[in-house]
């Protein structure tokens, strides 16, 4: 099966890469992927491949069957969706959408796994058992159409037993790829606080409520709720990316300020403690001044946890598949990835693609206006996948 995957990874290389161009030229935002969900359709239906489409409004899921497809079933999930950026490549696939650009690697993400669906589709009669190959929208957007996804019951009819994801990562040059079991992603929640005071002429504070002054003490002992209040072996980070006094000058005291931030950790049970510590903490100290603090928490994905067995063996397979070289022990992460979700309810497994050459000048990091890729990385995605796929079939 080893040989039958490369060859068919090689084969179908050229049509994969013109697969990434066209989503790349056409990025749509997240849980608006109507002409990407189209694409995707239309690719699967020319193949034969069993699918459905309209899950979490644009998802596409397709199912191809082996010998003996209940015996067992396996996931494999790619995003799809792009990201609010004007794209400054200039290269003949650059996103033809204004200020939409597929900065996060989302067209690689599709175009690999239609090229895994291919593979398998063509190798049906030599494996059992089933490949759910789920074409996921809004990854960038909170809730995250993974949570949408199984709440409409993508894990259901038939059910998997695990399930694999890949993410682009530049610092890899193509070819390579990366795992970690175990805690692998932060979960990631956004914070929104209004600290209330009274305004005022700035040369007679004692008529007024300072709110600048209220939001000066919240930050400073916000900030020991990471160095005092949290293991200091947990990984969590709490950053306040923008303040906004509502109103305020040189000599005006405002009524109003406003935060927006965001907190980070890697356990479940610490994030919901810390949630109820700066809540309380905040809350407390505006009014010790005589002001008022609304303060509001934006729960978003939660931990990504690798099962250590499921990911073990994939590392495993992937030395097979590529060789010892060519995979690599990943370091945490405090970003945050709404596969997550999926990880809370079956084993799991989501590695990193590399997509970089150094050699070549792309470098750039996910979520910037010049991201690109090498496009070798393809046929190193697509074919892992499939093979990823059907080990853990057990073929």
């Amino acid at each position: 099966m080893h040989e039958h995957i490369h060859a068919l990874a090689h084969q179908f290389h050229s049509d994969v890469i013109s697969y990434r161009r066209h989503l790349h030229m056409h990025p749509e935002l997240s849980f608006q992927e109507v002409e990407t969900a189209k694409f995707v359709a239309a690719c699967l239906t020319e193949w034969g491949v069993e699918h459905s489409r309209g899950m979490a409004g644009t998802g596409v899921v397709a199912l191809i069957r082996g010998k003996k497809p209940g015996k067992r079933t396996v996931a494999l999930r790619a995003d799809m969706d792009a990201l609010p950026i004007r794209e400054a490549n200039a290269v003949p696939y650059a996103s033809k959408n204004e200020g939409v650009m597929h900065a996060c690697g989302h067209d690689v993400h599709t175009a690999a796994l239609l090229g895994a669906a291919r593979i398998l589709h063509s190798l049906r009669d030599r494996f059992s058992g089933t490949v759910k190959c789920i074409f996921q929208p809004g990854e960038e957007l909170l809730p995250g159409g993974a949570s949408l996804m199984i709440r409409e019951g993508v894990l259901r009819n038939p059910k998997p037993a695990g399930i694999f994801g890949q993410h682009v990562h530049p610092p890899l040059e193509a070819g390579m790829v990366g795992f970690r079991p175990g805690m692998y992603m932060a979960s990631a929640d956004e914070l929104y606080v209004t600290v209330n005071g009274k305004g005022g002429h700035a040369a007679t504070p004692q008529h007024c409520i300072d709110p600048v002054a209220i939001t000066a003490q919240i930050l400073v002992a916000l900030q020991q709720l990471v160095s005092r209040y949290a293991d200091p072996t947990l990984p969590s980070v709490l950053s306040f990316g923008k303040i906004n006094s509502t109103g305020g000058a040189t000599n005006i005291i405002p009524n109003e300020v406003k935060l927006e931030g965001t907190f980070r950790t890697m356990n479940e049970d610490w994030r919901m403690e810390a949630h109820k510590r700066m809540k309380g903490m905040a809350e407390q100290i505006a009014k010790s001044m005589g002001g008022s603090c609304d303060f509001q928490i934006h729960k978003g994905y939660p931990v990504l946890v690798n099962d250590e067995a499921l990911t073990s063996r994939a590392r495993n397979w992937a030395v097979e598949y590529l060789g010892p070289g060519k995979v690599v022990d990943l370091p945490l992460r405090l970003t945050a990835e709404d596969f997550a979700w999926y990880s809370q309810k079956l084993p799991a497994c989501f590695y990193r693609l590399g997509t970089g050459n150094v050699a070549r000048g792309i470098t750039s990091p996910v979520h910037t206006n010049t991201f690109d890729i090498d496009e070798a990385a393809l046929e190193t995605g697509m074919g892992l996948m499939a093979f990823l796929a059907l080990r853990e079939l057990g073929n």
